[in-house]
């Protein structure tokens, strides 16, 4: 989970690289960069930087020449997560380092999975030694979606391919590997999980979350399952879309899965207490059960206090636990939320804690509505009158940022709005926290002028006027500026509704004189 503690030197110096990196690079010929001084990173700092970059949305065609230099910058664990990168250039900048890790998921569409694969095994090392492969919501292959690639990767212990177009052949393949120990197919186009019986020996975990085009029968489903002796986890969690019984039926199951320390069952029809106790005491290892969105996870057993991790909505440590673990499912993120907001209208202590994990889910999904409605609220309850007093500044910087991004994504959204507006009225965030304030009142000042309701008109004033004081000269003037511009655009909106409207009246009426009011205009 990322720490909102005080940044250390080593991420100061790292992120100041970041933000600067063409004062500190010249620019080859084909525009990428390359860093100017003959600096030798240490390999974890490489990493690091790479990371960062990823994460921050700056890793593109031209910034990510400086890691063709491995002399210089050598890599071992590779995050390049939503880079927006060609296959040349992924080339070019990673396949000539000794990796033990990749995570490309979220890379744009112009680099397929078979381009990655193919890059890495033109380096021997990579195709004998890379272990884990992280490939999440890209695309298989743009010319041949037949073509297979993973048995090429003969070291690979660990891959992901979540919500990718992944077919049953290609499970075939990745089967075939002779040290995959654990595997997530979650939201592929899997429809038989059968070529699993190639692993049974060496599989270890298994994910197989919301496996929506699965076509088995539940008894067909649980005959593989009970094969894969050596599984210590199993996930066959669902966003509450399907009324399958497998889960209960797993759970009835005495003898299967004899190594079993985690299984996620969150989000399945037909769960007991009763049954998931029961399912736990035959096996002694085990260590965490997901229950979240299902009917159980409320005996005192289960509570999540203990050494049993539970994930839940139960209690504040099983939607804690929901949280932390399904940080990148957005409906599940949206459960937890739901619940938490019940759990925290009383708060006396602030919860630095509970607010990280609000703020991983806020950042995760940016774009989905349930999920920034449920958060804006909790942040609210988190951090009303006193309890923003005791959060880590850096912490509140990042909630100010993301509640400016949720109101910028659904400006038309009335309580979402609201629900920004009421977490960002608060002394400590306008007056402590380091934020970009000229842009926050932009976006309250086009609030205000777009909405009539007084009570909130009064909040965003107040907010408008403790972020006007902290404004320089030159930002005040273009904020005058703006005003004006939006005040013109929200005459000019209003009349073409008022007009609208008044065009919508008359054909109403002219249709209401045609229709029979009496007459539903059904039929029969």
């Amino acid at each position: 989970m990322e720490d909102f503690s005080p940044l250390s030197l080593t991420d100061i110096c790292l992120d100041f690289l970041r933000v600067n990196l063409d004062k500190f690079c010249w620019e080859r010929t084909d525009g990428s960069f390359c860093l100017k001084e003959a600096a030798v990173f240490p390999q974890e700092l490489a990493d690091r930087l790479l990371q960062k970059m990823s994460l921050n949305g700056v890793l593109n065609e031209k910034t990510v020449g400086i890691f063709r230099r491995n002399d210089l910058l050598r890599l071992k664990r590779a995050c390049i997560r939503n880079a927006k990168l060609s296959a040349v250039a992924f080339r070019k900048a990673f396949c000539h380092h000794k990796l033990v890790d990749l995570d490309a998921s979220g890379v744009n569409a112009d680099i397929t999975i078979t381009d990655i694969v193919n890059a890495l095994v033109t380096n021997k090392w990579n195709q004998q030694y890379l272990q884990c492969l992280v490939l999440n919501s890209l695309t298989l292959s743009l010319e041949d979606p037949y073509e297979r690639c993973f048995s090429q990767l003969t070291g690979l212990r660990v891959l992901s391919v979540t919500n990718v177009l992944f077919y049953n052949d290609d499970l075939r393949d990745v089967a075939s590997l002779p040290k995959l120990e654990s595997l997530d197919i979650s939201n592929t186009s899997v429809t038989d999980i059968t070529p699993l019986l190639a692993c049974k020996d060496k599989l270890k975990s298994l994910t197989m979350h919301h496996l929506k085009c699965l076509k088995m029968m539940t008894t067909q489903i649980l005959e593989v399952i009970k094969e894969l002796v050596l599984l210590q986890h199993l996930d066959i969690s669902d966003d509450k879309q399907f009324t399958s019984d497998i889960a209960l039926r797993l759970l009835e199951q005495s003898g299967i899965l004899p190594s079993l320390r985690s299984l996620d069952i969150s989000g399945r029809k037909h769960i007991t207490d009763k049954a998931v106790q029961a399912f736990v005491q035959r096996r002694p290892s085990m260590q965490f059960v997901g229950l979240l969105a299902t009917d159980a996870g409320y005996s005192e057993f289960l509570s999540g206090q203990g050494n049993l991790k539970v994930s839940g909505e139960a209690n504040e440590v099983q939607i804690s636990e929901s949280l932390r673990r399904y940080s990148e499912r957005a409906f599940f993120v949206r459960e937890a939320l739901f619940h938490l907001f019940s759990l925290t209208h009383s708060m006396e202590n602030p919860q630095p804690e509970l607010l990280k994990l609000v703020v991983i889910g806020m950042k995760n999904h940016p774009t989905n509505l349930p999920v920034q409605l449920a958060a804006s609220a909790c942040v609210f309850n988190l951090t009303k009158q006193d309890l923003a007093t005791g959060m880590p500044v850096r912490l509140l910087t990042e909630v100010a940022r993301l509640l400016l991004k949720a109101m910028e994504h659904f400006p038309n959204h009335q309580q979402l709005q609201k629900n920004c507006l009421l977490s960002l009225c608060s002394d400590r965030i306008l007056q402590d926290v380091p934020f970009n304030r000229f842009e926050a009142a932009k976006l309250v000042m086009q609030w205000l002028c777009n909405h009539e309701d007084q009570n909130m008109q009064r909040m965003a004033v107040a907010i408008i006027s403790i972020l006007a004081a902290k404004l320089s000269t030159e930002q005040t003037a273009q904020l005058g500026t703006e005003l004006f511009i939006v005040k013109v655009s929200t005459v000019k909106k209003r009349a073409t509704q008022s007009h609208s409207h008044t065009d919508t009246h008359k054909h109403a009426y002219r249709g209401e004189r045609r229709t029979d009011p009496h007459n539903s205009g059904d039929s029969g």
